[in-house]
């Protein structure tokens, strides 16, 4: 994983003409998307209950305490002061993939992801493209990757947020400020999840 520093993040919604700022503290984030455990694909068809419940059991077996406990009603919480593994904040998602930078990419699209126009219609290895300046992989094109955050309770309810683009996505949708919701049943073979982890 890499240590990923202290800063601030601008994020928007242009669906809600909305800005903000986030203040990030360090936290740990994965260098690659998680993996199929017999190779180098990124694990995909994967909903974010089951990112969710992933992440608790890559907790449990690295002896780290849990950061998601899900009640009887099927409700996530997050303990944010747990070391174990969770999936990274929208805010700490742009932050981690913009790395320093101020465009909206790290780099160019063709050095950097796997899109429509360079996938050949398929997922790929991870590490195949440049890394961000943060030494991350992957953070653009390729699969799209779960986020915490819900995207907007009042009016979608439980849908939660996934950035990044896929490898199905077109240049314009591989963007460090690009948004995307879905129920958190949805699961699809460009969408997986990045594991984060909070630190002292």
């Amino acid at each position: 994983m890499v240590r990923i520093p202290s800063g601030t993040v601008d994020l928007r919604d242009d669906r809600r003409g909305t800005r903000w700022q986030v203040e990030i503290d360090p936290f740990l984030l994965g260098r690659y998307p998680v993996t199929n455990a017999d190779d180098s694909l990124p694990l995909t068809n994967v909903s974010w209950f089951d990112a969710i419940e992933l992440c608790n059991q890559f907790s449990a077996r690295s002896g780290l305490r849990q950061a998601y406990l899900r009640d009887a009603s099927g409700e996530v919480t997050c303990d944010w002061s747990a070391e174990g593994y969770r999936l990274p904040t929208e805010a700490e998602w742009q932050y981690a993939c913009k790395a320093g930078t101020s465009g909206y990419r790290y780099g160019e699209i063709d050095d950097i992801a796997w899109y429509a126009d360079n996938s050949g219609g398929r997922v790929h290895d991870v590490g195949g493209k440049a890394p961000n300046p943060w030494g991350l992989h992957d953070m653009l094109g390729n699969v799209w990757e779960w986020c915490w955050d819900l995207y907007d309770e009042e009016v979608y309810g439980e849908y939660r947020i996934f950035r990044g683009g896929g490898w199905a996505e077109s240049a314009r949708g591989c963007g460090a400020s690009v948004r995307r919701r879905s129920h958190p049943t949805f699961a699809i073979d460009d969408l997986g999840f990045r594991l984060a982890r909070t630190v002292a």
